[in-house]
């Protein structure tokens, strides 16, 4: 039995690649979610009025890995204190962002911020929001297997892959395997 999960971590070309290199997660699709407009376009999206966020839905068997394995990987790798931007991606659709699936997810995701606010009480606040009632809209299906079909772009040998590096290092024991 599998579950989903929908986080919003900046661009979706990125978290995607990350979350397909866990064992355990069945499939990743880039979309949007958390706006007002049905059916979103990547170009209305980016303009930044649509509400929208640049989301990944995960299917993931709960046997294999964890919701909060899964929260350990995506507050680990990208900056959840940074508000409505990633690096150099700015606006409200780059927002950090937990679209919980089941009441549990609700818990175990607002546990997890506790947790990791409390461990830094003079770091920077985390500000990923938690939001409710989502409609997952797919992206275009150019986004989908981005960096899978794009190594060789600039933004993905500079942004992305040492991304996944850092994923690799540091959370070895979740992946399906060693390499990119």
């Amino acid at each position: 039995m599998t579950e989903v999960a929908l986080f919003g971590g900046g661009c979706f070309w990125c978290t995607e690649a990350v979350f397909k290199m866990l064992k355990g997660v069945t499939s990743v699709e880039p979309g949007y979610a958390g706006g007002r407009s049905p059916n979103p376009t990547y170009q209305e999206v980016c303009t930044g009025t649509t509400g929208h966020a640049e989301v990944i839905r995960i299917e993931f068997d709960p046997s294999q890995v964890s919701y909060k394995d899964l929260l350990t990987v995506f507050f680990g790798s990208h900056d959840a204190t940074q508000l409505n931007r990633q690096g150099n991606d700015i606006g409200t659709q780059y927002r950090s962002v937990v679209f919980p699936t089941t009441p549990d997810q609700r818990a175990d995701t607002e546990a997890f911020i506790k947790e990791l606010s409390d461990s830094s009480p003079d770091g920077d606040p985390i500000v990923t929001t938690i939001e409710e009632d989502a409609t997952f809209y797919p992206a275009e299906d150019y986004h989908k297997n981005y960096y899978a079909n794009n190594k060789q772009q600039g933004y993905c040998q500079v942004i992305i892959a040492p991304k996944l590096q850092k994923v690799q290092e540091h959370y070895a024991q979740l992946l399906k395997d060693k390499g990119l």
